[in-house]
């Protein structure tokens, strides 16, 4: 009999992707059109890929300061510093692979074994398997309907417990495509000042707010927040893996260690292409920020005529869409046979968590061909 050494118990507890499962029953399934993913349908710049070519002619390919090259560091903080109320410093900003890799440095930085995550259902499924890969657990806040799936402060508040480390906000929230109003945020950062809590503010949408951009750190007064930026939605620079985490004074000093047990640093090429898109021409951010809108409007246009409701998004890049007259109470096995049948794949809500069951996340990065003909071919509600 084959013996093998036990794998770590945590790591089974890490619940798996229901977006990747859908997303992949898509891709092996020829013909389909796939909204499930926000992969953007737009070329990368070709000011940020001159960057990254320049420095792989340079032979420009070997490690960085873990934190990244000064310069962009140092665009990073100037760009973010006026709207926090800390002042924001290179030291302050640290280059990671990507969104993934800055939610991970964050909760390696903020929670241990047994402590608890407040996390928004429904919401990005990571923030809940990045909890579970470091021993902690994610404890869900609920997201109303008739609130317009905004957080509730006394829902949040209820939800501490004296194992509560870190609460997480996202805004524009991925699947919701909502945005915290101004006084809600200040009414959270009170609720995470009085329980003596991390915030890890997630801002990959940023630059897709409708309107102004509120981040958590605007009224941050004591240095308890968090913020995780990426290049990869605003710049189309998915495969590049470029992200930023920006970390208060008192945890910067760690940063130099953590980062290096982690990554060391991240691949050089990619951090003059990040430097490029964040100095260079911004008409890759317009554009996409124009057609992301558009595709907001032509999908709302169609979801409306088949009767479906869907949530009035105010940024990011999807949309939130009521299919509950058709899932029978799984929405997830509903999405697999929406693949199987119709040949379309979208997000089934129930993968952001228990509040989502009965709703799907759209993704508008598609085409716009793509979203018209693949959102015909759900089923109208009569």
């Amino acid at each position: 009999m084959l013996v093998v050494p036990r794998i770590a118990s945590h790591a089974a507890t890490v619940p798996a992707s229901g977006i990747r499962r859908v997303t992949e029953l898509a891709w092996a399934t020829p013909g389909t059109i796939v909204l499930s993913v926000g992969e953007p349908d737009l070329p990368t710049a070709p000011h940020i890929l001159a960057a990254a070519h320049d420095a792989l002619d340079r032979d420009d390919t070997r490690y960085t300061p873990n934190g990244g090259i000064p310069h962009l560091r140092d665009a990073l903080a100037a760009r973010l510093d006026p709207t926090h109320a800390l002042p924001v410093r290179r030291d302050n900003v640290w280059v990671t692979a990507g969104g993934a890799q800055a939610l991970h440095l964050a909760l390696s930085l903020t929670v241990g074994a047994g402590d608890e995550v407040l996390v928004p259902d429904p919401g990005y499924p990571p923030f809940s398997m990045a909890a579970h890969l470091l021993q902690a657990t994610p404890h869900p806040y609920p997201l109303h309907a008739e609130r317009g799936f905004l957080p509730d402060p006394a829902d949040v508040e209820a939800a501490i417990t004296d194992r509560t480390r870190l609460l997480v906000l996202n805004s524009p929230s991925n699947p919701l495509g909502t945005t915290l109003p101004d006084a809600l945020v200040a009414d959270l950062m009170a609720i995470a000042r009085r329980h003596d809590l991390w915030v890890l503010s997630d801002e990959c949408y940023a630059e897709f707010a409708d309107g102004e951009h509120v981040p958590p750190a605007a009224h941050d007064t004591d240095g308890r927040v968090l913020t995780l930026h990426t290049f990869s939605k605003d710049h189309a620079m998915t495969g590049m893996r470029v992200g930023a985490l920006v970390v208060p004074d008192q945890l910067a000093p760690l940063m130099p260690t953590i980062q290096e047990a982690i990554v060391s640093c991240v691949n050089t090429p990619a951090q003059y292409a990040a430097l490029a898109a964040l100095t260079g021409p911004q008409d890759d951010v317009e554009t996409a920020r124009a057609t992301y809108a558009a595709h907001r409007a032509l999908a709302t246009e169609v979801l409306d005529g088949l009767g479906i409701p869907s949530l009035a998004a105010r940024g990011g890049l999807y949309l939130w869409a009521d299919l509950s007259h058709a899932t029978d109470g799984d929405v997830a096995a509903f999405a697999e046979e929406l693949v199987l049948r119709q040949g379309v794949a979208v997000a089934p809500g129930s993968a952001f968590g228990s509040r989502g069951e009965g709703w799907v996340r759209v993704s508008l990065t598609a085409s716009a061909d793509d979203l018209r003909t693949g959102l015909g071919r759900l089923p109208a509600r009569g």
